[in-house]
């Protein structure tokens, strides 16, 4: 078990955020209480929980892969504890991420939850705990009481040492005003979707400013941005693929990343982004490719989301 310090706050923080020589994938960023985050993760999202999920997961920790992003909605814990007991890496050169399932918020619940997933992930704490979603559908009008019964969870597992970081996932800007209403612990990190694509530069200036870490889901746009024309003529010009170009814009914004697939070329591709540099006309081309309607599943628009979860699904290609 963890047995870190606790770090209380009550209101955001100015500071500036820590920047690494991106020299490897272990390279870290430094959270707002001390703990130590590997700046590139492996996610898995979508990891299927059979043969073809572990082969995928085991060859990123082959390729030295040590952050593994998973979340309980993803079915695939038990699978993720039995390769990762089965590799013999140490727990402790492992970061480990898991996220609270939506239907799961709630104080009680939340605490009950917490140690399923420990149980199917073969670990007594985990390295960072983030509540998944601020809303969950058919709890709108209540989502605020139940974000701050889990947290109040969160704050608790935090004190315990069973958490080494805690943070939310999918918060925008009112929903984290909302959580600092009754929190007394700052959210370490925010996990939201970023890309060239989808930039949300209102919620990473809050995050920036409060000095919470920002991690970027669906970095390669979830596929689309491949076969963007800037995105491409840069990763020509470079001698790299479009990927590893979506990549190193999110390192060299100072966004932890966690791009996954399950094929072995791109598994490996995704690894290969610290032996080159975007230049600073790479970045402001790629900036440039913001739009706002550019989201996966939006966190205040949950009557979309059966709809672009099948059509997610349908396109995916990891």
């Amino acid at each position: 078990m963890w047995d870190g310090k606790v770090r209380v706050v009550s209101s955001p923080e100015m500071r500036t955020l820590p920047r690494v020589r991106l020299a490897g994938k272990l390279d870290r960023y430094v959270l707002s209480n001390g703990v130590e985050m590997p700046c590139l993760g492996f996610g898995m999202y979508m990891m299927p929980a059979n043969e073809v999920g572990e082969t995928a997961l085991r060859l990123a920790l082959e390729l030295g892969f040590r952050h593994i992003d998973g979340a309980r909605n993803y079915g695939n814990e038990a699978m993720e504890g039995r390769v990762l007991a089965e590799s013999g890496i140490p727990r402790g050169e492992l970061f480990l991420t898991g996220k609270l399932k939506n239907d799961e918020q709630g104080y009680e619940e939340t605490l009950a939850a917490f140690e399923r997933s420990c149980e199917d992930l073969q670990t007594d704490y985990l390295d960072l705990y983030l509540i998944h979603w601020p809303k969950v559908g058919g709890h709108e009008d209540e989502w605020r009481e139940r974000v701050w019964g889990t947290w109040w969870a969160f704050e608790k597992l935090y004190a315990e040492g069973r958490v080494r970081a805690i943070g939310v996932s999918n918060f925008l800007v009112h929903h984290l005003e909302t959580l600092l209403e009754r929190a007394n612990v700052m959210p370490q990190v925010n996990q939201i979707e970023l890309n060239p694509g989808y930039q949300q530069r209102e919620t990473v200036a809050w995050c920036e400013h409060a000095g919470v870490q920002l991690e970027a889901w669906a970095p390669l746009g979830r596929g689309h941005l491949l076969g963007n024309p800037v995105v491409t003529d840069i990763a020509g010009r470079l001698g790299k693929d479009a990927g590893q170009v979506c990549v190193r814009w999110s390192l060299q914004h100072g966004f932890v990343t966690m791009p996954k697939s399950l094929h072995p070329e791109r598994v490996r591709s995704n690894s290969e982004v610290f032996d080159f540099e975007l230049t600073e006309a790479d970045m402001v081309a790629l900036d440039a490719l913001d739009g706002p309607d550019n989201y996966t599943f939006h966190p205040d628009r949950l009557d979309e989301w059966a709809e672009r979860v099948a059509r997610a699904h349908a396109e995916s290609g990891v």
